[in-house]
């Protein structure tokens, strides 16, 4: 039997990845900053542990409770939304070190693991904001970018160990929260930019089109057993879309 682990599995895509592997029979490693057992079925199969991806020793601490796995999906990320001149660098930087570094970081721990064994898979989360130039997420694209990029040459060297390396690339989910982090949106968008912003903030309210949390987990399935080589899995039809696009 397989075992997956997951990085910000408390909701979102986490959450629906490790249920939806779990239904397929495989043993989930769940992992959260603040461990939340109650969202997900008691099960002999399912494990919660406590991680913070942004912090060495709580990397190391999860690694060393999880034992061997199959998977890592390193699903834990941040969003943001507003324009560029109104983002500290504080806050640029706090959307690195979670959606670009603890990317890195976690990946860093279990490498040594999976070319010991020859095999395992890496998945990383990336964003369908990669596959536009979408206003107001300048910094948040960034980040993702840059973790695309390093997927990208990861995976090259990975193969020549029999390892794996994925993305998914998830577009727009109304149901989580991307946007948590973010605070007075007001803030963030200054008076200069309302004309410009309104339109686009009011096209998140839109439903139509959007991604699911199961589009994500379905995603990551196919990614998991992909045969073919393929780097890239846009999840939910507006990623598609976009994708077929380029």
């Amino acid at each position: 039997m397989e075992t997956i682990m997951i990085t910000g599995a408390s909701s979102g895509y986490g959450l629906e990845t490790a249920r939806y592997f779990h239904t397929q029979g495989w043993n989930v490693i769940a992992t959260m900053r603040t461990p939340r057992g109650d969202v997900l079925p008691a099960s002999d199969r399912i494990t919660v542990l406590q991680l913070d991806v942004t912090d060495a020793d709580s990397i190391a601490s999860a690694f060393a409770a999880a034992g061997p796995i199959d998977v890592l999906v390193n699903n834990a990320g941040i969003g943001s939304i507003g324009v560029v001149e109104a983002t500290s660098v504080d806050q640029a930087r706090e959307l690195f070190e979670t959606n670009t570094f603890a990317v890195m970081a976690t990946t860093k721990a279990v490498i040594p693991q999976f070319r010991q064994r020859g095999s395992g898979v890496v998945v990383n989360v990336s964003s369908s904001v990669v596959l536009a130039n979408m206003p107001l997420t300048a910094i948040y694209k960034a980040s993702k970018m840059a973790t695309e990029g390093f997927t990208a040459s990861l995976a090259l060297e990975l193969a020549s160990i029999g390892v794996q390396a994925k993305l998914v690339q998830p577009g727009y989910c109304p149901t989580t929260q991307f946007t948590a982090n973010v605070g007075d949106i007001s803030e963030l968008i200054p008076e200069a930019y309302a004309d410009f912003a309104g339109p686009i903030l009011d096209a998140f309210s839109v439903q139509d089109n959007v991604t699911t949390p199961l589009d994500v987990a379905e995603a990551i399935w196919r990614a998991v057993h992909d045969t073919t080589g393929t780097l890239r899995f846009p999840a939910g039809p507006d990623a598609v879309a976009l994708a077929q696009a380029r």
